[in-house]
């Protein structure tokens, strides 16, 4: 290789006719341009592609930014960049700065977070705690801001660099936001459309303030511990449901369980006799209308009716009405003084109360041998 050769190559090294950047990465935002010494000749040309912007800087200063198109680099060109090197009828080649081409393209499918549970307040279930995680998607939208604000000086900035940033502001202004919203706590998981507007609207001013356009933000799911779901489901059933039929329902498994503690083999007939009635009292009413069709009746088991049901008395002890126990239970409280011959009792058919010693099937609780009258024939 001759001299000349050699003064050719070093000149095409030192001077640059052509400023581009192609990228291929897909995860790169910035990427400063490298020459020899920072020098473009006078007249160089610059290519910006759709999905970029170049930025000038010099010497830490924003200069010149330039949208997808081409270029010839002269002070018509270069208005800001001229007025700060104080060329008033151009320039000498070459010429020193540092130019940024910046990614303006969107990018997707970027992950958050919250890395703590949110602790929040609710009326019913008290204080709660939930995580939340999605996805959301930005773009730089003022490059210039962007440059200086974020990128500094740094060669090539990629996404992974700003995301951890952008993941704290996230999880931040989302806490504040499900914090002020103050719902009830199964609505978070049912409103995550709603909740992720409100949410980037709260955001897209702490996001502009650098330079990136938060385009798209998603709430993808809303989590809280099981045995706060289960308290959720449960009082979301008991919500749909018709109380007056619920209490009904519960009053007999009450009596159920009550006459089977408490009268034995006759007590459980008893109160199995009347919680068939009361379940087929709420069949009645709650099997009128399903999916639009009439349901049919139900037919009658092959099983033999219950057991006659034992008369039940109710008693006045202490001001208050106790009961209802079997001819039996109240014998046995009359023998050890709980009641006495002068207190109040009352079973099906009486139209008041009446005192024990006035009702002639328990006068044999009194004491003697007379016997009661013979029945009419």
């Amino acid at each position: 290789m001759g001299l000349f050769d050699k003064i050719k190559e070093k000149l095409t090294n030192e001077f640059i006719d052509i400023v581009e950047w192609l990228d291929y990465t897909d995860d790169t935002i910035a990427h400063r341009f490298e020459r020899y010494q920072n020098e473009i000749k006078n007249g160089a040309k610059l290519i910006v592609r759709e999905g970029q912007a170049a930025v000038f800087v010099n010497e830490g200063q924003l200069a010149d930014v330039f949208t997808p198109g081409t270029y010839d680099l002269t002070t018509q060109n270069l208005p800001i960049l001229t007025t700060l090197k104080g060329w008033k009828y151009g320039f000498n080649s070459p010429f020193k700065a540092e130019v940024y081409f910046v990614n303006t393209h969107l990018f997707t499918d970027e992950k958050w977070g919250t890395k703590n549970p949110i602790t929040l307040s609710d009326e019913r279930f008290g204080l709660v705690e939930i995580r939340a995680f999605g996805t959301y998607a930005f773009k730089v939208s003022d490059p210039g801001k962007f440059i200086v604000d974020i990128v500094g000086t740094d060669s090539n900035f990629t996404n992974f660099e700003i995301n951890e940033h952008l993941k704290s502001l996230i999880a931040t202004r989302f806490t504040d936001t499900v914090g002020e919203a103050n719902l009830p706590i199964e609505l978070y998981a049912a409103n995550t459309s709603e909740l992720s507007e409100t949410c980037q609207e709260v955001m897209q001013p702490e996001f502009m303030s650098v330079g990136i356009s938060l385009e798209k933000f998603y709430i993808e799911n809303v989590s809280m511990p099981e045995e706060l779901k289960k308290e959720i489901f449960e009082y979301s059933r008991i919500d749909k449901l018709d109380l007056d039929k619920l209490t009904k329902f519960k009053t007999a498994k009450a009596i159920e369980a009550a006459a089977a503690n408490e009268g034995g083999t006759a007590g459980a007939g008893m109160g199995m006799g009347m919680g068939f009635v009361l379940a087929q009292q709420m069949g009645g009413m709650m099997s009128p209308q399903m999916g639009g069709q009439q349901m049919m009746p139900q037919q009658a088991p092959a099983t033999p009716p219950p057991m006659p049901l034992q008369t039940q008395y109710f008693y006045a002890a202490n001001g208050a009405q106790q009961g209802p126990v079997s001819f039996d239970q109240l014998k046995a409280l009359f023998a050890n003084r709980t009641i006495n011959k002068d207190s109040l009792v009352w079973k099906q058919g009486m139209a008041n109360w009446t005192a024990l010693k006035e009702v002639e099937e328990l006068k044999s609780f009194l004491g003697g041998n007379t016997p009661p009258p013979l029945p009419q024939q």
